[in-house]
């Protein structure tokens, strides 16, 4: 992913695309602080895990911050916002459609075999791990605790 994100940052030097150009660069900033974070604490570079949920994390800031610009009459700077927010997920996995999420939640209590709400953290602990970055686990747990509910 790391490779992905610093061919993106050179095509966007050749088109001299400075919206994208300097969203890559914040993006390669905050996996580098996240690498010296990790080599302080006597481990490796982050692997793509890691850098999924710091592009996560990212969106997640940006989008906040749109709504508060968005609040406040401040359009242009809630549209800068907006168009970080594309730029970063063109990194991100795909999202599952409601379908999918639907069949995967299924899929993880099957798995699981769950029959009650103490069985929820290993149906969510499944979902983790089979879909990083592509369910709102939010939503996904409150599925799940209605399925073991119900």
């Amino acid at each position: 992913m790391r490779d992905q994100i610093n061919q993106a940052l050179k095509q966007a030097l050749k088109n001299r695309d400075s919206r994208r150009m300097g969203t890559l660069r914040l993006i390669n900033a905050a996996i580098k602080d996240r690498d010296i974070e990790a080599r302080g604490k006597g481990k490796e570079a982050v692997d793509d895990a890691e850098i999924l949920q710091i592009l996560q994390k990212m969106v997640k800031q940006r989008e906040e911050s749109a709504a508060v610009y968005a609040e406040n009459d401040r359009e242009e700077l809630a549209a800068q916002e907006r168009a970080e927010i594309e730029v970063i997920q063109d990194f991100l996995p795909k999202p599952l459609s409601d379908e999918e999420v639907e069949k995967a939640i299924d899929s993880a209590i099957a798995e699981t075999g769950a029959e009650s709400l103490k069985d929820m953290g290993k149906v969510v602990g499944v979902l983790k791990a089979k879909y990083p970055g592509r369910i709102d686990f939010g939503q996904a747990s409150k599925t799940v605790k209605a399925k073991l509910n119900g």
